[in-house]
């Protein structure tokens, strides 16, 4: 079924943030056609207005241009919080690369978060902005797996896309994430990855709200043998899983080289210099407020 797309006017594209990590938040859509089963996003369609499900449905924004975007200069934009800025229908409408060009002599430092290898078509765009940073969601090296998943192009496109980048001298991270567990081969991404990007970031899988039991469902269906550990940790809330995994991964980390944190202070490191890997286990509290609150803030800007 083709997704329904609407053009809505917004009164702004920036939305100031809640998240340390950024200064504004910034989506060219609502919704997203990847329809990621897992995907925490999907609480706004409750604010949106849509009857269609998750991933069915596509608000194309369209705002003022942006004046004197000196303003953002420094400023730390996070594009993609809500949406992935590059999916499909992104060719057509091109709304990102809209949004890049006006933005493209302000100085602001960009985060862009995809699932696409659509961003190499704006790399020369996103090459002159400071401190520019591309990240790619990658949650396994299994193409089924990934395609249960999502509608995101396949797993060794991102992984094209990402080298290119990196090739290119453009920060990239790959985010491993959500890392389901006994699914997750989280070492073997990390082996794969680590001479093409400059932060590894690692989260897992938090479910809550709807899809938690679509997430259930198919563990019980292409996964039965787990399905007493996803009881354990999404039912009980034992966090045992996640606090072994941890401990894994650090020691798999000084194993190969790499620094394993807690804090994301890699726009520091030289770009020459090995991945850091960055553990988000933990955040899952401060996520769920300030995510609720920027996706608010974001729909109010709506004006149809």
């Amino acid at each position: 079924m083709e997704p329904i797309i609407q053009s809505v006017k917004v009164k702004g594209i920036l939305t100031k943030s809640n998240l340390p990590v950024s200064d504004y938040s910034v989506n060219p859509y609502v919704g997203c056609t990847h329809g990621c089963k897992y995907c925490y996003a999907s609480f706004m369609k409750r604010f949106s207005n849509h009857p269609e499900p998750w991933g069915e449905f596509l608000d194309v924004k369209y705002w003022p241009e942006i004046k004197h975007p000196e303003r953002y200069g420094g400023r730390k934009l996070f594009i993609g919080s809500v949406t992935d800025p590059y999916q499909p229908q992104e060719k057509v409408f091109e709304r990102t690369r809209q949004l890049l060009i006006q933005l493209r002599q302000s100085g602001a430092k960009i985060t862009i978060a995809t699932k696409s290898d659509l961003v190499l078509r704006d790399l020369d765009l996103i090459r002159d902005f400071p401190a520019a940073r591309v990240s790619w969601s990658v949650n396994t090296l299994d193409e089924e797996f990934g395609r249960d998943m999502d509608k995101a192009v396949s797993i060794e496109r991102r992984l094209d896309a990402m080298e290119r980048f990196h090739r290119d001298k453009v920060f990239t991270a790959c985010f491993i994430s959500p890392i389901f567990p006994g699914i997750t081969d989280v070492e073997a991404i990390i082996r794969r990855v680590k001479g093409q990007c400059n932060v590894i970031w690692l989260e897992n899988l938090n479910l809550r709200g709807s899809y938690k039991a679509v997430i259930l469902d198919y563990i019980g269906e292409k996964y039965p043998q787990l399905v007493p550990l996803y009881h354990e940790i999404y039912n009980q809330k034992n966090q045992s899983y996640w606090e072994a995994l941890d401990a894994r991964l650090r020691d798999y980390a000084a194993e190969i080289g790499l620094d394993y944190v807690t804090n994301d202070d890699s726009m520091a490191r030289d770009f020459e210099a090995p991945p850091v890997i960055v553990n988000f286990f933990y955040h899952e509290k401060i996520k769920k407020s300030a995510g609720k609150n920027r996706v608010l803030t974001d729909l109010q800007n709506l004006s149809r």
